[in-house]
C-alpha cells in the first residue's frame, strides 16, 4: 500500500479541532509542512501561542490521524514556533468563521 498523498494527510488533519478556537488545524493555519517519502510522514505543526494547554494533545491527535490513514508508515508531527503563528495563516474559511472576512 502506498503513502497518502498531502492531501490526504491535510483532509485528515482537518478532523482535528483546536478545542479553543472550535475550528480544524489546518484551516486555523497550525499546520506549516507536510513531508511524505522513504517510507515515512514528517508534519511541521505550531500553535496559536507557545502557551497553548492542549499542545501535546493536539499532536498526539495528528499522529493519530496521519497514522490512521498511512498505517504501515512513520509518522512524525513536530511542533515548531517558527514562523510565529498569526491570524493571516488562518483560511479564508477560518477568516469567515470568526467573521474578519466581512
Amino acid at each position: 500500500m502506498s503513502p497518502p498523498d498531502e492531501s490526504a494527510v491535510l483532509d485528515a488533519l482537518r478532523g482535528i479541532d483546536d478545542p479553543e478556537a472550535g475550528m480544524n488545524i489546518v484551516d486555523l493555519g497550525l499546520v506549516y509542512a507536510v513531508r511524505i517519502g522513504d517510507g515515512r510522514i514528517d508534519v511541521d505543526m505550531t500553535m496559536t501561542t507557545p502557551a497553548c494547554p492542549v499542545a501535546e494533545s493536539l499532536v498526539d491527535e495528528a499522529r493519530a490521524a496521519i497514522e490512521a490513514i498511512a498505517p504501515s508508515t512513520a509518522v512524525d508531527v513536530h511542533l515548531v514556533w517558527e514562523p510565529v503563528w498569526n491570524p493571516s495563516m488562518m483560511s479564508g474559511t477560518a477568516r469567515e468563521f470568526f467573521g474578519w472576512d466581512r
